[in-house]
């Protein structure tokens, strides 16, 4: 009995590997490889679009619960904040975008369902990584559009605000202004010479960058009533409010000016704590401002992100 099923599981395998062959023969005779033909066609040309992508701000977003993962809602929240991703993304490509990056921009970077998105997108994940929500945008492209994000630390109203790290810093600023995560990423694309078109989040998220971003077109999917509450929208209708705000951006790419701060930039960061601010300013070109500040002056925001960044991450026991 074992003999004869060994035998016909053998036969089973060779039909199996000779139709693979013959399948192989004919791909190769037509001159096409079996790996090539699976990746899609390349995208249309059109301008680059990136688009950075948070978690706070997506509609129905208002406590841990949704936004990490020990929280009972955070597989669900995953997957809406996938569905806005790509409620933008279809909306730029439909309003003529070319080749479009999506980085993932929340917590670890790791959150976006990266098998429901577009086949003809990229996705920047994992981190620490020396851009942090921008890595990957540089002078190549031509718009940026940020989607789920939410005010600063130094906003009084907003759902889950606070800039960068909601357990260590109490305030960030550039050239002597307190900055949002919206702010100093503007900033960045600024540099490069790349707009930002449209912002979705919490109406208090969307009014901080609208008021240095003119001409950016928001998408407001919920208006707080404290940190840990706000009326929303349904995921539905917000993804309906991005996609529109998405389309009126990219409609007018050309006459929205990119957010530039002067050069050099003085970045100043407060702490919670005394101690970071202690011993940052042990470090060359690091002055302490006071108890629990630290200024740190950069040749430009490239470089005063990078140092944000290493702040935010360094730590001695990183391993491997």
């Amino acid at each position: 009995m074992r003999r004869t099923r060994g035998r016909a599981t053998g036969r089973a395998v060779a039909e199996t590997v000779g139709r693979a062959i013959t399948v192989a023969i004919a791909v190769a005779a037509s001159g096409a490889s079996p790996l090539l033909a699976q990746v899609p066609d390349p995208p249309p040309s059109g301008p680059r679009i990136f688009i950075s992508v948070d978690m706070e701000g997506v509609a129905g977003a208002v406590t841990d619960e949704q936004l990490g993962k020990e929280g009972f809602e955070y597989a669900k929240f995953r997957e809406l904040m996938t569905e806005e991703a790509n409620a933008a993304i279809a909306a730029a490509r439909a309003a003529g975008a070319g080749d479009i990056v999506v980085a993932d921009s929340h917590g670890g970077m790791q959150n976006l369902l990266i098998d429901k998105l577009p086949a003809d997108v990229q996705l920047v994940r994992g981190s620490p990584r020396p851009l942090g929500m921008m890595q990957g945008l540089d002078d190549t492209f031509g718009g940026v559009i940020f989607v789920g994000y939410h005010a600063s630390t130094a906003n009084a109203e907003g759902v889950r605000a606070h800039t960068f790290s909601s357990a260590n810093l109490a305030d960030l600023k550039l050239n002597g202004v307190s900055v949002t995560e919206g702010a100093i990423n503007a900033a960045l694309a600024g540099h490069f010479g790349v707009p930002v078109l449209a912002v979705s989040g919490d109406e208090a998220a969307v009014k901080e960058v609208a008021g240095l971003v003119a001409g950016v077109e928001t998408a407001p999917v919920k208006w707080p009533y404290g940190f840990h509450a706000a009326r929303t929208l349904t995921p539905a209708a917000a993804r309906e409010v991005i996609a529109a705000a998405v389309k009126r951006g990219m409609d007018k790419r050309d006459a929205i000016e990119p957010y530039r701060v002067t050069t050099p930039v003085e970045m100043e960061i407060r702490f919670k704590s005394y101690r970071p601010a202690e011993v940052l300013a042990w470090l060359p070109g690091v002055k302490r401002a006071d108890a629990h500040a630290v200024r740190y002056t950069a040749p430009d925001v490239v470089e005063a992100y990078r140092f944000l960044s290493f702040v935010l991450n360094y730590n001695a026991g990183l391993t491997p």
